[in-house]
């Protein structure tokens, strides 16, 4: 005999059959869809000819991620102009080797990089839940110094020392420059506001009017990062760390940031206004997820080639 409880159970049994079949297409399809996604950006003197600007983000290698491992390799060849990591690399302390031969083809290419709160510190697992309240309660990041709560750090040095032997620019609250394709790139760069280490006054000035442009590059794209930027009138800043919300709803988008800026600029091309400035913002979605939370939906892992091409007279 039919039950009064028969359809709630019915419906419940398929709305877990299809949670299921998502999770197994968020995380056994889509989180391993690799691709690159391409945008050009008006930002060079006029006259001046295309540059090619390829930007990696939010890797979190995991030893054994093959997949992963040959797509970064492939990347080399586009032959860029220039490679920007805007970090998170690490999302297994033990990954670094596999990280580095991933990298290896592109950093034979010119390159600059800032680190991310994953590169200095292991994965913890949370409730992803947590990133919903975030949302709610306006109250974003992480204390500077997770290693005085016990948070296990990654070997971060390693990954360094192997960029600075490339040749690849420190940007860590620092200023450097890159000469390529016939450019002077000065580069202008903060550690992770995510975990509290951005010193913009250590930095601050604005753009070097002295070579044929200057780039803002960060891990997290902050407001407070992205005003001060805009302020001081960079054209171009390039960031990562949202994973461009890493699960969303089709046909609406992101539901999180994990920061404080907007889910409509989540992730690619949009502008940033500050104190009657304007610049362009480049969010990346990036290639991986953290080890705990290995899925992604409607968002899949991407890389983006930059062509910078000269602005309006």
């Amino acid at each position: 005999m039919r039950t009064r409880y028969s359809v709630p159970l019915g419906l419940a049994a398929g709305a877990a059959a299809a949670g299921a079949v998502t999770l197994g297409y968020a995380a056994g399809w889509e989180a391993r869809s690799f691709r690159l996604r391409r945008v050009t950006v008006p930002v060079l003197p006029p006259g001046a000819h295309p540059l090619r600007v390829l930007q990696v983000s939010d890797i979190h290698m995991v030893c054994g991620q093959r997949k992963k491992q040959r797509w970064l390799q492939s990347l080399a060849g586009l032959r860029p102009d220039l490679v920007i990591n805007t970090g998170d690399n690490l999302s297994d302390s033990d990954g670094v080797p596999e990280l580095l031969d991933s990298l290896g083809p592109l950093m034979e290419f010119p390159g600059a990089y800032v680190f991310g709160s994953n590169d200095y510190y292991a994965p913890q697992l949370r409730n992803p839940a947590k990133y919903l309240l975030e949302r709610v309660s306006g109250r974003h990041g992480l204390n500077g110094n997770k290693a005085a709560t016990g948070v296990p750090r990654n070997p971060w040095w390693l990954i360094r020392d192997a960029f600075d032997e490339a040749g690849w620019v420190d940007l860590t609250n620092t200023r450097g420059r890159v000469k390529t394709a016939g450019f002077e790139i000065a580069l202008t760069g903060l550690d992770d506001p995510h975990i509290k280490r951005d010193r913009y006054a250590e930095v601050s000035g604005g753009p070097e009017h002295d070579a044929d442009l200057s780039l803002a590059v960060v891990h997290a794209p902050y407001l407070r990062v992205l005003d001060a930027f805009t302020a001081d009138e960079y054209p171009l800043i390039l960031a990562g760390h949202t994973h461009g919300g890493q699960v969303c709803i089709p046909f609406y988008g992101a539901l999180v940031t994990n920061c404080d800026i907007d889910t409509r600029r989540v992730k690619g091309l949009s502008h940033h206004e500050a104190d009657g400035h304007r610049s362009y913002l480049h969010v990346s979605a990036g290639c991986g997820t953290n080890r705990y939370t290995p899925v992604r939906l409607a968002c899949p892992p991407e890389a983006t080639l930059l062509t910078l091409t000269e602005r309006p007279a």
